[in-house]
């Protein structure tokens, strides 16, 4: 018969082990939602060597409005044209008209202010995206800048968004159960991370610590359920 041998671990070689685990794994989620919020450039964008860009915009100027003062159209009703030797960032000043069969007062031709960047450089509170649904992590889709935003390149391009879905898993319920009974890893269980919920409860919540970790985890919304889906 083969002889059994117990490994005995003291609490500061139990301890150590658990944070070297809980830091492996914030730093994986880290990456993992970093390389999910990265932009992709559009496909269809090239790199223009003359000095300035005649903006693209749609030939539809059916809905410009009239008896307005030129200077204060947008897109689609005006047409501008952008130097690219501006620095990124900065300010830069952008001359435009009205287009073709746009009626408006006083001079057709202005100038504007506007920073030097491509449209999907802009903030997310300056373009307007399509929405997929179902979808479980992220996906591609085409995004628009508003009419009122001057920037350089296609005004339409894609981008990688988050998945905004839910499974039912309540932010408030997983708290409660984190801090009640978080040292058995119900809450583990509870999100869907049933083999760390495993580790959590043979080791007694990482002796209070695992459990005081992931209670701060769950209050800041850092951990949530495995899915990838969102809190209600």
């Amino acid at each position: 018969m083969l002889g059994l041998r117990c490994v005995r671990l003291n609490v500061r070689s139990v301890l150590f082990i658990m944070l070297s685990f809980f830091l492996n794994t914030i730093k994986f989620s880290q990456t993992a939602i970093n390389e999910m919020d990265m932009p992709v450039k559009s496909e269809s964008h090239k790199t223009v060597n003359t000095s300035a860009f005649r903006s693209i915009t749609s030939d539809d100027v059916s809905a410009c409005p009239t008896n307005l003062e030129c200077s204060k159209l947008s897109f689609p009703c005006i047409s501008c044209s952008y130097n690219l030797s501006c620095h990124y960032g900065k300010p830069m000043n952008v001359t435009c008209e009205a287009r073709q069969n746009v009626q408006c007062k006083e001079n057709r031709e202005f100038v504007r202010t506007a920073i030097c960047r491509y449209c999907y450089q802009t903030e997310p509170w300056e373009h307007t995206c399509v929405r997929k649904a179902p979808c479980h992590t992220s996906y591609r889709t085409n995004c628009t800048v508003f009419p009122d935003v001057l920037c350089l390149g296609h005004r339409t391009f894609f981008k990688n968004l988050q998945c905004n879905w839910t499974q039912g898993f309540k932010w408030s319920t997983a708290l409660i159960i984190s801090i009640t009974l978080g040292g058995f890893g119900v809450d583990r269980f509870y999100l869907g991370h049933w083999q760390e919920g495993i580790g959590k409860l043979f080791s007694f919540g990482g002796l209070g610590i695992w459990t005081l970790i992931d209670v701060i985890l769950i209050s800041l919304h850092y951990l949530g359920p495995a899915d990838g889906s969102l809190y209600i």
